[in-house]
Formats: C-alpha cells, structure tokens, sequence
C-alpha cells in the first residue's frame, strides 16, 4: 500500500471519530472491515464469471451481468470505496445478479439439453476403454459424447457432473454409463486408481496432478495444470487416442445414487406435497447441500442428515450432497425423502422451487416450513449465499467454519440483519429448528 493510500485510510478514519487513526503499518478496525467486504465483492465477482463463462460458452450474453462484473470490479480497488454500507450494497447486488446468471444458465441448459428427470445411476466401472470428465461444463461433456459415439470408449462422469445423467438429450448417449468418485477432492485417489483418460474442465482441479495420470489427463476452458495437455476448442482427439490406447478397465461391483430433480419433476407432485405438509406428514423441509471440503467438521452435515426425522424431506445441490446422498432416506407416501437438485450451477432450482412453495401455501419466504443448511467452501458458495440474503431468506446455517472475509463487525451485521448462525452439534440444531 503506498503512502498516499495509506494517510486516505487514516483521513477516513478521522472523519468517523477514531480517535486512533491508522499506522504507516497497518490498517484500523473500520479499513479492516472494508478490506474484508472489497474481498467478499471479489469472491462473488468470482463465482459470478465462472457461470457467465459456461453462459456466454453458448453464446448467451447479458448485458447487465457485464456491466455488473466491470462496476463491481472496479468497486474493490483500494483507493475506490471507503464506505461501508455501499460495499454491503454491493454484496447484495452481487446475489440478484447471480440469481440472474443462474436463471439464464439453467434456462440455457434445459433449452438445449431438456427438463432434467430422475435417474438412477450407477458408481463403478464396467469393462471397456474409458474416459472421466470432471467439473461443471456440460457442453464440454456433449461434445465428447457426440465424438466418441460409436467407438467403443464408456464416458463416465466425477463430482458435480453427476447431474448430467438427468438431462434427456445427454443421457440419451448409451456410452455415458456412469460415475466414477464422488466430491472433488478426491480426484486424486480417484483419477489415480482408474486408468482411464481423464477431462478436468472449470473450477474444483487439483494441482499438482499425480505423476500416475498427468500424462493422462487433459483440460479446456480456462483449466490449466502444469504437465497436463489443454485442448483448445472442442476436438478431443487427443483425448479419444489416449482412451483408446490405455485400453480397458475392469468390471467391478457397482453401487447407484439418483439425481435429475428437475423444477418440473418435483412441481408436478405440488398438489400431493400440499396435501402431506397440511396434513402433517411433511413436518419440514431441509435444503442441505453447497461446497463440500475434506474438513473433518463436514461430517457435521451428514450427522444432521441422518438426526432428521423421518417426517422431514432433504433437498440438496452442489458436491455438498456427497456427504450424505449415499442414504436411504426412503420417502413419505411416494415423495422422495431426498431429492438432489443437481450441482452448484444449479442452486438456482432451489430458489425457484421455494418460491413455488410460498404460492402454494401462499407464505412469505421466511414464513415457509425450509430451513437452510449451508456448507462453505469457495468462491461459488459466496455468490450462492449473497443471491439468499438478496431475497432477504433469514436463519441460515453456515459451516463448517464463518468465511475468512467476515470478521466480527462482518458477522454481527449478518447476525443482526438475517440471522446467520454458524453450525454447532447437528443433534441440538435439529432441536433448536424443530422444537
């Protein structure tokens, strides 16, 4: 920080009374605060573009999200916004455009891929040359199916590519047979123990890539790993070649999970979820899911998960689910008791479904029997939690730890203005919800 920036702090700091001032060394309690909030424009700056990208990879452009992206950027230099509240603002203007760019992206993939419907699909190998595509580019994954149909290689999906089996004009491929691992973090353990040609494309890559499959594996879209090839456009061939000369996998015992909820599947049972919740048999809903992480506090969600009773039914998006999506929850006269709404980009189905909710039951959002359960993680997660706050959705649990960017004066206001509440025991949060 230069000098000059330096005596811009301690002049605002003056301004608002402290009587301490800054330090040619530091920054005081309020610039701390906003050094925070310009980071927590920046993460959501950042979860926003990752959904532009795959929007605008279709040729889909919006004009507001653009001038959104430019103006917010702009708002986080150093020497641009003292002011609090406006940094607030920005943050919650921040939600409504990725609700926005959400809306578009969903729009998009249902456009070209139809309404998501559930599927059962299994986890586990079957005999054949293979390849693993892994993040959250669903075009990525239509163009490798259309070039390797016919050619005898199986095309299995990692973590938040789980939803794809659900669309129509995806899983129509026979060749797409299946998943292989579960949340992102275990890629390594994964892509080392299949040998298989592997596509890493968006967010959720880890580096450094093993020596066992780098030679292996290979990116597109803004993915880069070092000593990884990237493929520019969409011609897989080089990916096709290397599928094909590892040769086959081996059948192995397999295990199943479903997912594919779409908005349309779960709204056509809307007069028989009216029918339970009045009728007491749907006590609440739980909308537990969002970024998963190798904490060991993220057992918390799966512990929450099964503490619920059975009266109860459990909504769930993004890698978050694979904590706990391997459960039999069974279901309440035919309504699943777990539902999985698809990945991250997907959180936007959540939000469309609860406000199809206060019309049914004619409930403001805070009024509807949901309660939301978040789990933390990265840049996407601040976006997702900010478009929740712009809707003004109060009592959210949060974990498995308070994001870096809020501090104390950060977390009292989310506190104080939407009762934020950090996770604790699943058994006494479960009590402290349902009385």
């Amino acid at each position: 920080m230069s000098n000059n920036q330096v005596d811009m702090f301690c002049y605002q700091c003056s301004q608002a009374g402290n009587e301490t001032g800054c330090t040619k060394i530091g920054m005081c309690g309020k610039n701390q605060t906003i050094a925070k909030l310009q980071d927590n424009l920046l993460f959501a700056i950042k979860g926003i573009s990752a959904y532009n990208y795959l929007l605008n990879e279709f040729g889909v452009n919006d004009t507001e999200i653009d001038e959104f992206l430019t103006e917010g950027l702009y708002a986080t230099l150093t020497n641009t916004n003292f002011d609090l509240q406006s940094l607030i603002d920005y943050g919650l203007k921040a939600g409504k455009i990725n609700l926005l760019v959400m809306t578009l992206l969903k729009k998009t993939h249902i456009d070209n891929y139809g309404e998501p419907s559930p599927e059962t699909v299994n986890i586990g190998a079957i005999k054949g040359p293979g390849i693993l595509v892994t993040g959250h580019d669903l075009k990525s994954l239509e163009k490798l199916l259309e070039q390797t149909e016919g050619k005898g290689i199986n095309i299995y999906t990692h973590s938040e590519m789980l939803p794809a089996h659900g669309y129509p004009e995806l899983k129509k491929y026979d060749h797409l047979v299946g998943q292989l691992g579960g949340p992102w973090f275990d890629q390594k353990m994964i892509f080392d123990k299949y040998n298989v040609a592997i596509l890493g494309t968006t967010n959720c890559v880890l580096t450094p890539p093993k020596n066992s499959y780098n030679e292996r594996m290979f990116t597109i879209d803004p993915v880069n790993l070092p000593g990884v090839e990237h493929i520019d456009g969409y011609d897989f061939t080089p990916l096709i070649d290397k599928a094909i000369e590892l040769g086959d996998l081996q059948e192995e015992e397999k295990t199943t999970l479903t997912t594919g909820f779409g908005l349309g599947v779960i709204l056509s049972f809307a007069d028989k979820i009216k029918e339970l919740v009045v009728g007491g048999k749907i006590r609440r809903f739980f909308l537990v899911g969002g970024c998963d992480s190798p904490l060991p506090k993220t057992n918390y969600y799966r512990e929450f998960v099964e503490e619920l009773p059975k009266d109860t039914v459990v909504l769930t998006l993004g890698c978050g689910k694979y904590r706990f999506n391997d459960l039999d929850l069974g279901d309440i006269e035919g309504i699943p008791r777990l539902i999985d709404l698809g990945q991250c980009n997907d959180a936007i189905v959540a939000v469309d479904l609860a406000v199809a909710l206060c019309e049914l039951f004619e409930l403001e959002l805070n009024e509807l029997p949901l309660t939301i359960v978040c789990s933390w993680m990265e840049q996407k997660a601040v976006a997702i939690l900010w478009s929740l706050l712009s809707l003004g959705k109060e009592d959210i649990l949060l974990g498995p730890i308070l994001p870096a960017w809020a501090n104390d004066d950060i977390a009292n206001y989310l506190v104080e203005t939407f009762n934020l509440t950090p996770i604790g025991d699943p058994k006494h949060d479960i009590k402290s919800i349902l009385g």
